[in-house]
């Protein structure tokens, strides 16, 4: 199990814990103002948090959220499209977001639910290249965030290459189940995510 550490996002308008071992990508590169970037400095796992215009149709609901999240996961693979397979798609209940501000100063409680967040486990393998040193496949798990008063989707994508030699082949069978130590590793700071994530600042929708 990570250590973890809470992490200011967004100049301290979002905060969540994190995994210590994983570092600001923006120290040694730039990353656009609509993301943070983090990268695990003992491995290659990455976690993006994305602010987006919010894309489908008005309200919420499995077919509208579920297309939502769909054309999401489309323009992050972009033309490999073909390229991935998406395992598992569930509901997500995020700990610290029962409330929606009428104001600045007023919060509404919304109902038991909450905000509408997903999240889905998908896998993008690459065409086979004997000489190349991409991964063998790429899991994804991504996590979306509906602010429909806001017209805005948050993104959360914790990108794990899977490289030759840096995992067990055998402990990965997509198929029967086995997600192999990576991918749980990855499912198990989603799980933080979803306990920590707070957005302390709601006019950051207003800017990004």
């Amino acid at each position: 199990m990570s250590s973890f550490r809470s992490t200011p996002l967004f100049g301290g308008a979002l905060i969540v814990d994190l995994p210590s071992t994983f570092a600001d990508v923006s120290t040694i590169r730039q990353v656009p103002d609509h993301q943070e970037v983090y990268l695990d400095k003992d491995g290659f796992t990455s976690i993006i948090f994305d602010i987006t215009e919010r894309v489908g149709t008005a309200g919420s609901g499995p077919a509208v959220d579920g297309a939502a999240l769909t054309t999401h996961l489309e323009d992050i693979v972009d033309s490999d499209v073909d390229t991935v397979k998406v395992w598992n798609t569930s509901n997500t209940q995020f700990s610290k977001l029962p409330f929606v501000p009428l104001s600045s100063r007023t919060p509404i409680l919304l109902n038991r639910e909450g905000i509408p967040a997903y999240t889905l486990i998908a896998t993008q393998t690459p065409p086979p290249a004997p000489d190349s040193k991409s991964p063998d496949f790429t899991a994804i798990v991504l996590t979306l965030i509906r602010l429909e008063r806001e017209s805005t989707d948050v993104l959360i994508t914790i990108n794990v290459p899977h490289i030759k030699g840096e995992y067990t082949q055998e402990e990965v069978d997509m198929e029967m189940g086995k997600q192999g130590k990576l991918i749980e590793s990855s499912v198990e700071i989603a799980a933080r995510i979803w306990e920590t994530f707070k957005i302390k600042d709601w006019g950051l929708f207003n800017e990004v």
